[in-house]
């Protein structure tokens, strides 16, 4: 290769490498992901960027002018420091940083230890070799055998490219998916090129063959635009790094610089054939070859578009699909967390809120990348799209597309909420139908259980007054009527449990909530007692009326107390509170048992489920209907402290 061709190479992997960097500096700044790997990113490629403008301006300095003025040296002096001073540490920290993000490395003593001896700038390696030798060769010159800061930076230059062969070897067979695998592969190749070509470039260095050293420090110069133009194709091609979903981001960086290149081809024709014509004329034919090229430019850039509309259109249509059907779950509140995640994944957003009108709202971001949209449903806003990009402002693009989600979400949102009416009226018919079978069966059980065990339970009674019953017989029969007692009390929980609300046009019934509370700790204590438990008992200094029936609100207080005792071992402690809170009355009974196991906490209301040996597992079920009698409510926790006890509180609204 002859030395013009050299030189003429040489220009174009300067500029090369200056445009491609730049170009991922700029996907990087629009980015701004928040994330250490894009800022150790960022240093490296603004390293790299900075390099190959050094040698670009000293390369059009030396051009220009026959002795390179001293602030142009100077400047392209500090451009070159900046650029190559911490590039060797600046690339493992890249590698290690990309092995922590994805799970395929971790910070250790030794690679804390290796980034940190890289990263130590050599400044006499640099400003030196750059001020001494007058020649773009800058590279050359730090790798010269002959000088010792050259030495050194060159064993830091390719102890950081073994390090990061190890690391892409590392991650080709680490990688979670198929393309970063590939990428680490690539990689790897073009580092082992690199060591190979700088080994060569010391080789012919010393033996003193200046063309062929100049041929491998041009190839250097190829190779090292390489990774960065592969990093773009896969960020482009396979959004890698998720940094090419902003498109007019992309098109507009792609524009720009292909316009500077273009002004720049135009000058350095403008250049050669300046012997020929001048410089102007040069310029206004090459503009004009624009005027001639426009219609089968604008086809295909309208054919770009026109595709990147679609995959937009596409993308945007997939994404609805898949909210629309999570929407047909009939859980609204399941689907405004997918389509928040979704939003956020797709779009790759910071954060994005879907707030209905009414829901607690947090304080608004006042970061620069905060945009809200309106969820319209007819002429009615039901709530808003909140999103927040990472760092920058939302691009347009983004905003169109967040609009077009905006209002398709509320249609989506409607189908989830009536199919969740839907699914919730089926519920309820299912269980008057489970109900009405259940009070069939009560009924029944009544009718042919109830008058014999009364028979029995009156014969039994008879026989206990009687003197001349033997005391061997009499602690049976006296065993046998508690027996029957406790079966009809089970028959009367079934019975309560079956029985159907009764709701009527009058005036709601009230209940003095204190009074029937003493009534039923003076019932339960001595149940209390018997079992050595200790029953406290809080209330409010005045007579509280709920609304309801005192029958229901029996039901609630008798249920929770007779749960609360027999769970209780001896020596156990139990609280029955009420306060008022406001509009509504407040009755919480704590004890400080074993608590609630996990695995019972989603069936404790269900009908029939028990796990006590003589229990009929309907008592909380029926302080459920009943508070539903009531409009009422109850919530519960376990455990209360240290890992034990239980707490129900239920909560009544007050009769004025």
């Amino acid at each position: 290769m002859s030395w013009g061709t050299l030189c003429y190479v040489r220009l174009v992997a300067y500029a090369a490498g200056t445009l491609v960097h730049l170009f991922i500096l700029a996907l990087i700044l629009a980015y701004r992901r928040r994330r250490a790997f894009e800022r150790v990113l960022f240093f490296l490629v603004l390293s790299l960027f900075l390099g190959y403008s050094a040698w670009l301006l000293w390369a059009n300095t030396s051009i220009h002018y026959s002795q390179p003025p001293y602030g142009t040296t100077l400047f392209a002096s500090l451009l070159a420091w900046a650029g190559f001073a911490f590039l060797p540490g600046l690339l493992v920290w890249a590698h290690v940083q990309y092995g922590v993000t994805y799970g395929m490395a971790r910070w250790s003593a030794g690679t804390i230890l290796l980034v940190t001896a890289l990263m130590l700038p050599i400044p006499q390696a640099l400003t030196g070799s750059l001020h001494n030798v007058a020649s773009p060769v800058m590279l050359t010159a730090f790798l010269d055998p002959g000088a010792g800061p050259g030495q050194v930076f060159a064993l830091r230059l390719m102890a950081a490219l073994f390090c990061s062969i190890w690391f892409d070897w590392r991650f080709s067979g680490k990688g979670t998916a198929a393309r970063e695998r590939q990428l680490s592969r690539i990689m790897m190749v073009l580092w082992i090129a690199m060591v190979g070509v700088i080994t060569s470039l010391y080789i012919f260095r010393a033996l003193g063959d200046r063309l062929v050293e100049d041929t491998f420090f041009t190839t250097l110069l190829v190779l090292g635009c390489i990774p960065a133009a592969v990093l773009i194709y896969f960020m482009l091609r396979f959004n890698f790094l998720q940094m090419a979903r902003q498109k007019n981001v992309v098109y507009a960086v792609s524009a720009t610089f292909l316009a500077l290149l273009y002004l720049a081809v135009v000058r350095r024709i403008g250049m050669w054939l300046e012997p020929v014509l001048p410089p102007e004329a040069t310029a206004s034919i090459l503009l004009f070859v624009l005027v001639v090229l426009y219609e089968p430019l604008q086809r295909r850039v309208g054919r770009a578009l026109g595709g990147a509309f679609k995959s937009q259109v596409d993308r945007l249509q997939r994404l609805m699909v898949e909210i629309q059907q999570e929407a047909r779950a009939g859980e609204l509140d399941h689907l405004r967390e997918y389509a928040e995640r979704r939003i956020r994944e797709e779009f790759v957003l910071r954060s994005v809120h879907i707030r209905l009108s009414g829901a607690a709202r947090e304080t608004q971001s006042q970061s620069r990348g905060y945009e809200e949209l309106p969820l319209w449903s007819g002429d009615e806003i039901i709530g808003q799209l909140e999103a927040e990009a990472e760092g920058a402002p939302i691009s347009g693009e983004v905003h169109a597309a967040l609009e077009f989600v905006a209002e398709q979400l509320p249609a989506a949102m409607a189908l989830s909420r009536a199919i969740e009416e839907k699914l919730h009226l089926e519920r309820e018919l299912a269980e008057r139908e489970r109900l009405a079978l259940v009070g069939q069966m009560a009924a029944s059980i009544s009718h042919n259980l109830k008058n014999p065990l009364g028979s029995m339970k009156t014969l039994l009674q008879v026989q206990l007054e009687s003197p001349e019953l033997p005391e061997s017989l009499r602690g049976d029969c006296a065993l046998v009527v508690a027996e029957i007692d406790r079966l009809s009390a089970k028959l009367n929980q079934l019975l309560r449990y079956a029985k159907p609300p009764v709701r009527t046009g009058a005036a709601p019934q009230r209940v003095a909530a204190v009074a029937l509370a003493e009534q039923m700790v003076t019932l339960l204590g001595h149940e209390a007692q018997r079992r050595a438990v200790r029953l406290e008992f809080e209330r409010e200094p005045e007579e509280t009326f709920v609304r309801g029936t005192e029958e229901a609100l029996s039901d609630v207080l008798s249920n929770l107390l007779v749960n609360a005792i027999e769970v209780l071992p001896a020596g156990g402690n139990m609280q029955l509170r009420l306060a008022r809170r406001n509009a509504a009355l407040e009755i919480e009974v704590t004890d400080d048992g074993p608590g609630i196991p996990a695995e019972f906490r989603s069936k404790i209301f269900q009908p029939f489920f028990t796990t006590k040996p003589s229990g009929t597992g309907l008592g909380l079920a029926i302080v459920e209907r009943r508070l539903t009698e009531m409009d009422g409510s109850i919530r519960w926790q376990s455990p209360v402290r240290d890992g034990r006890g239980t707490r129900f509180t239920v909560t009544l609204p007050v009769a004025e």
